[in-house]
């Protein structure tokens, strides 16, 4: 039901509005849900290759994309326009998702002192901490969108079962390449960082390289698969590089 009215039940969506004196925001709902995510990634896509000149950047939250003009190529009126002209073009929210995607599969240590909040968390879930780690790993889920730390990935969506709350009180820090989950999601963190999600898995991927030409490696759009391992090779792999024993495969 939620994904109908973000696709056709709310006459609200699409929605333009400006951002500032050089910005537009493209909006398809006011709601996660997967049409809503789908339409934003296939329409900033649509920019970036078909939108009209004076585009000078684009980028997606959850449900919505983002761009800015160089006002130096016109005044905003006739760029909005044209951005209204290509929104009403095509069906968004069943657009297929841009090409150029990757399927990474991250090796995870889930539980053990790596990730202590596995077992509050399933229960949470109403599952054995055995059923959770089946369920998360067996799910391949969409970075929906980059937010909150440089190159952290919000990944979803789980089953409905993990529509957990956040915790009340906040963990002081998780690591770097800590899974944590909550309201069906899953953040990866790139950065060590307090945070109210639990902590349900340990990866060594490293989602933030500041010394790499490209410090954000997952892109909004790519799909992950977290792979359980045992805790000694995830020791191996966190030698091994900045992946962690991640491997990419392009997708159609």
């Amino acid at each position: 039901m939620q994904d109908r009215i973000a696709k056709e039940g709310d006459p609200r969506f699409p929605r333009v509005r400006p951002v500032g004196v050089d910005g537009l925001l493209v909006s398809f709902g006011d709601r996660l849900s997967e049409p809503a995510n789908r339409a934003a990634l296939a329409f900033r896509d649509a920019l970036d290759r078909e939108g009209p000149p004076g585009i000078e950047e684009t980028s997606t939250s959850l449900v919505s994309t983002y761009l800015r003009f160089d006002l130096l190529h016109g005044d905003l009126a006739p760029l909005q326009r044209g951005v209204e002209a290509l929104l009403a073009s095509d069906d968004w929210y069943e657009r297929p998702l841009p090409h150029g995607r990757r399927l990474w599969r991250i090796p995870t240590v889930f539980g053990t002192a790596l990730a202590p909040q596995l077992d509050e968390a399933a229960a949470a879930a109403g599952m054995t901490p055995e059923a959770a780690i089946r369920s998360v790993s067996a799910t391949r889920v969409r970075v929906q969108t980059i937010g909150f730390a440089p190159g952290q990935p919000y990944l979803g969506e789980l089953d409905e079962a993990w529509n957990i709350p956040r915790q009340t009180a906040l963990t002081d820090k998780v690591p770097i390449g800590a899974l944590a989950v909550a309201i069906r999601q899953l953040v990866l963190f790139s950065v060590p960082t307090p945070t109210g999600w639990r902590h349900i898995g340990q990866t060594a991927f490293r989602a933030f390289r500041p010394e790499s030409d490209t410090p954000f490696v997952l892109r909004p759009g790519d799909e992950v698969l977290f792979d359980p391992v045992a805790p000694e090779l995830l020791e191996k792999v966190r030698t091994a590089g900045p992946d962690g024993g991640a491997t990419a495969e392009a997708l159609p």
